[in-house]
């Protein structure tokens, strides 16, 4: 697709987000599974539950502007994939509470790629007068954003980071 207008990139970074979310939701589900502190498991569980209603909504929005959500591959979750399966997942780490403490920076980094993502696509949305898709987006980028602050609690006040310096 050639971008020649604002509405041509804000197409382009639907799909983009719709790629991302795609790569991002199984490795969620895998973090979620290897992580043993309760509330960080429950946390990636409800992320991964996000994560697949914001790409139902990326979907619909798609749909209704005649696109296929699926034509781009975003390479930047790719690499942060790779990365959460590596330092979150890796049989490296024999100690489940250092596994633990491992997870949550993986899984920040994709949520944060998500951020950046929704936030432009809001923007776009409210500077293009495409008020509906801008409300779905803010919906998409505040959810995003408590799950960022619930893994932020979960690290800072949880017992994931004390229990693995110990």
């Amino acid at each position: 697709m050639a971008m020649n207008s604002l509405k041509d990139i804000y197409l382009d970074q639907l799909q983009d987000i719709w790629s991302a979310n795609t790569q991002s939701l199984p490795v969620v589900t895998e973090l979620g599974r290897a992580a043993q502190d309760k509330d960080l498991s429950e946390a990636l569980i409800d992320g991964g539950n996000g994560i697949y209603d914001g790409l139902a909504e990326i979907e619909k929005l798609c749909n209704e502007h005649g696109i296929k959500p699926n034509a781009e591959h975003c390479k930047g979750m790719e690499g942060l994939v790779k990365e959460a399966r590596v330092h979150g997942l890796s049989n490296d780490i024999t100690d489940p509470d250092v596994r633990d403490a491992a997870i949550i920076p993986q899984y920040q980094r994709m949520v944060h790629y998500a951020l950046a993502g929704y936030g432009t696509l809001a923007a776009f949305a409210n500077r293009l007068g495409l008020d509906t898709d801008a409300a779905v987006l803010q919906k998409c980028l505040d959810e995003t954003y408590d799950g960022d602050r619930r893994m932020t609690e979960i690290a800072m006040r949880g017992g994931v980071n004390k229990e693995a310096a110990s």
